[in-house]
């Protein structure tokens, strides 16, 4: 069995939709015979730039608070690269806002 990731991101509400195909069209959420797949959760993001930050959303040295999509598929391995870059290319971000985690094959265990 080929290793697979959990890839979890958060993106701002605009952006949401745009992100999640384009990590599909890169090979993210694929199950069984289904392909783009994912799930999404709504919340708050906060963060504060400093004054080096180019933000998106808010100002240097200022608490931002935003609606945000929290996007989470399943990537293979061997997809994994085109997916990150699938996600750079098409989150506004300067920081992106996710993680990575291998997933544990448990079908030995059913």
């Amino acid at each position: 069995m080929t290793t697979r990731y959990k890839l979890i991101v958060n993106v701002p509400l605009t952006h949401a939709d745009a992100v999640r195909a384009a990590l599909g069209d890169a090979g993210a959420g694929e199950v069984g015979n289904y392909s783009h797949c994912s799930f999404s959760v709504r919340g708050t993001g906060r963060f504060m730039p400093n004054d080096q930050a180019r933000p998106y959303i808010g100002h240097a040295g200022q608490m931002e608070a935003t609606d945000e999509e929290q996007i989470q598929v399943d990537v293979r391995a061997d997809r994994l690269k085109a997916v990150l870059a699938a996600l750079r290319a098409a989150h506004p971000y300067e920081e992106i806002g996710y993680d990575l985690y291998e997933k544990t094959d448990i079908s030995a265990f059913l």
